[in-house]
């Protein structure tokens, strides 16, 4: 074992996995600021799962919620939440109960069914027993609860010098309310409401004695609200509740056009990444926020939030609109060490709880994010030609304005013409691209780089970002603000062409370290470069061939970091591990460069590996290992599930492959050599909107080519096929 230890966790915000999961599935529910990770049966067990709970802006309000019938645990017959993601479906019986050694109930003579749901800070259950014998039963139904008000920070592993006052739990026959009082000043509740009241209550225990006729039923509602402060949550009925839910994931706001395919296995991959992306999708003053990933990251995030975006920009311009409301209400005004923050940068991620409140984490509204900004002004430019809102974005050309200013002022920390990064808060990241880990960027012998540090892919970010200021100011009338623009931009990819190539590994640089060193390391972040076009075709040509070879590709996807390096490690987080929305985005870029063999086989090995995974539902990440015939690909053990930009990526591939751009002021929607992977011969596009006109799509293969066509048109917009 090592002598000295290789990271801090409390301070590289490092997630602890202390011991093996079980076998027990998790099944989440998300709505707003509220989520739960419940194990199959319905309940809530962190001694099986230290994630599991029933959390709250940050704060974990239920650490425990069992279901016993007697002081037995129910058998699971099934367990699922509906394809929308609204309700989760628990279907339990008794097991074989014996009392002096006689069997006095035998398994299967009752029917527990259990729906949950999430609304408005608050979990609605109603739990159904049905008796099916043929005689009168009676028995004990209990249920119990436990708050230990953990900050999901706290969950993670790190440890906390003082915390604050546990209140005594208070409870009657119907009621019970949990409560903690922070060392933030905040008090915290947890109200739990059972319909009708149990018969006994203690030791934050609520029985029912039950008795059940032959072939009757009783209902129990269980209501948990999680409450700061002064306010109180809304009742609501169950039926409300549902009611409520549903309607909300039907809103018009929240469609999506539809994607149908002749491939049944792509089939079920959308479906789940649609209702993935509709649930992670979160109500802001400012409109929708896909919150990153549950359980780790169920918050607004810059990056996260802005990739998603550009994922999901040709099937789905609101999410875009709100996040770049969101980001340009929350961007930098003042200078602050602490936060790593700047006048114009862009949130990197905002966090509730306690901790957060207290300066125990610099989460709160922390900014230290590298890319953030340009790409925020990236998806500026996308959204102009997805959508021709000129409202919008005359409404955020400021902070256009002010993100170019950062960049140009605050950016360049050394002044030589390329964006980098250094830590100035002593509690913010060491690093600050995508590849955040305290290993992530390294040189070829496996040291360490040291700061500042300038990221190959952010100045392709600052390259796009130019050239979409440029477009953006002629639009609303700043002509004369686009040739420096656009100057600025070229000067920047003669530059890092100079400084970036490495012809020895035939691949741009990880990076730039704080001597201008390069970062001799063959990664897929050049795969970034591809996507924003800073690359030049020659370059580019070689990267999309390296990115194929079996060093990078692992069958399931592209490695982060290829097999040989020496930071190479197949279960690392950033180095070497499988990323989708990282594969869809070189993907992309591999089309914009007319690789599309590479766009094709990325999709083909994404798309297997969805089969693999429960729900079909794409990970944050999975681990590296080569594919072996017959077994799944090997999973993260502390990945986020589900993650907004990983259920965006099969929306960005599609889009890749189709070489698809859509730009509504010219009321036109290209395909640029479409093609299809073997196992795919026909894709159709429903309801896809482009200004005010409706089209539908079908691309087909016939004789061995793609061919697209129009099944529906409602209003003017033009398709250009060009092969």
């Amino acid at each position: 074992m090592a002598t000295e230890p290789l990271i801090d966790t409390d301070k590289d915000y490092y997630i602890v996995a202390t011991e093996m999961r079980v076998a027990e599935r998790t099944r989440v529910l998300k709505q707003g600021r509220t989520f739960g990770v419940f194990n199959e049966l319905g309940d809530i067990a962190t001694e099986s799962r230290h994630e599991a709970g029933l959390y709250h802006a940050g704060t974990r309000h239920l650490s425990r919620l069992c279901l016993e019938l007697g002081s037995h645990r129910p058998l699971l017959l099934s367990s699922n939440v509906r394809r929308d993601n609204v309700l989760m479906a628990v279907d339990l019986t008794n097991p074989d109960l014996y009392i002096g050694g006689r069997l006095v109930l035998p398994r299967g003579t009752l029917h527990i069914n259990r729906t949950k749901l999430l609304w408005e800070n608050a979990c609605y259950e109603l739990i159904r027993i049905s008796n099916f014998s043929l005689a009168s039963i009676a028995i004990d139904l209990t249920l119990s609860f436990a708050s230990d008000y953990a900050d999901v920070f706290e969950v993670r592993g790190q440890e906390r010098a003082r915390r604050g006052r546990g209140l005594p739990a208070s409870s009657t026959d119907g009621a019970m309310v949990l409560g903690y009082e922070g060392l933030d000043g905040v008090t915290r509740r947890t109200r739990i409401l059972l319909s009708p009241g149990a018969e006994r209550t203690a030791d934050q225990q609520m029985r029912y004695a039950l008795t059940l006729p032959s072939h009757a039923e009783r209902s129990i509602s269980v209501r948990i609200f999680c409450e700061q402060g002064d306010a109180r949550v809304a009742e609501h009925s169950w039926a409300e509740a549902l009611e409520h839910a549903e309607k909300s994931h039907a809103s018009p706001e929240r469609r999506l056009c539809s994607v149908r395919t002749s491939n049944e296995q792509l089939d079920a991959w959308l479906r789940t990444s649609a209702a993935d992306l509709a649930m992670m999708m979160t109500e802001t003053p400012t409109g929708l926020y896909p919150y990153a990933g549950v359980p780790w990251f169920d918050t607004p995030f810059g990056r996260d939030g802005i990739v998603t975006a550009l994922e999901t920009l040709w099937m789905w311009p609101a999410v875009a609109r709100g996040v770049l409301a969101f980001l340009a209400h929350t961007q930098a005004t003042d200078v602050s060490a602490e936060r790593d923050c700047e006048p114009g940068k862009i949130l990197h991620e905002a966090r509730d709880g306690e901790m957060a409140a207290l300066g125990e984490i610099p989460f709160g509204r922390y900014y230290g994010s590298i890319d953030a900004t340009p790409l925020f002004v990236m998806l500026a430019g996308a959204y102009w030609r997805r959508t021709a809102d000129i409202e919008l974005l005359s409404s955020i050309w400021p902070n256009i304005q002010a993100a170019l200013d950062w960049i140009d002022r605050y950016g360049d920390i050394d002044g030589d013409g390329f964006v980098e990064y250094h830590r100035r808060s002593p509690t913010g990241l060491v690093h600050q691209g995508w590849k955040d880990s305290h290993d992530g960027v390294f040189h070829r012998n496996g040291e360490l780089a040291e700061g500042p540090i300038a990221l190959c892919e952010v100045q392709g970010y600052v390259y796009a970002a130019r050239l979409a200021a440029a477009e953006i100011a002629e639009a609303l009338g700043h002509a004369g603000l686009a040739p420096p623009l656009r100057a600025a931009a070229e000067s920047l990819r003669a530059r890092f062409e100079k400084a970036f190539w490495c012809e020895d590994i035939q691949t741009y640089a990880l990076a730039l370290d704080g001597t201008k060193q390069p970062c001799r390391v063959r990664t897929s972040n050049p795969g970034h470069c591809l996507y924003t076009g800073i690359a030049a075709e020659e370059h580019a040509r070689k990267i999309i061939e390296g990115l194929g070879q079996d060093a990078f590709f692992s069958g399931w996807g592209v490695r982060t970091v290829a097999e040989g390096e020496r930071g190479y490690n197949p279960m690392s987080y950033h180095n070497g591990s499988v990323w989708p929305h990282d594969n869809a985005m070189l993907a992309a870029g591999a089309s914009r460069y007319h690789g599309k063999a590479l766009t094709t086989r990325v999709t083909s090995a994404l798309l297997d590996a969805s089969t693999w995974f429960e729900l079909h539902r794409m990970p944050e990440l999975y681990c590296g290992f080569g594919r072996r015939r017959g077994e799944a690909p090997t999973q993260y053990p502390v990945a986020c599930s589900p993650q907004s930009w990983s259920a965006g990526a099969v929306y960005m591939l599609i889009e890749a492959m189709l070489g698809m751009s859509i730009d509504a002021r010219r009321r036109e929607i290209v395909f640029s050599h479409p093609a299809l992977p073997e196992s795919i011969n026909q894709l159709q596009i429903r309801d896809l909107a482009v200004a005010d006109a409706v089209v539908d799509l079908s691309v087909t293969r016939v004789a061995g080519a793609i061919a697209v066509t129009v099944d529906r048109r409602q209003g003017r917009v033009e398709t250009i096929v060009q092969t």
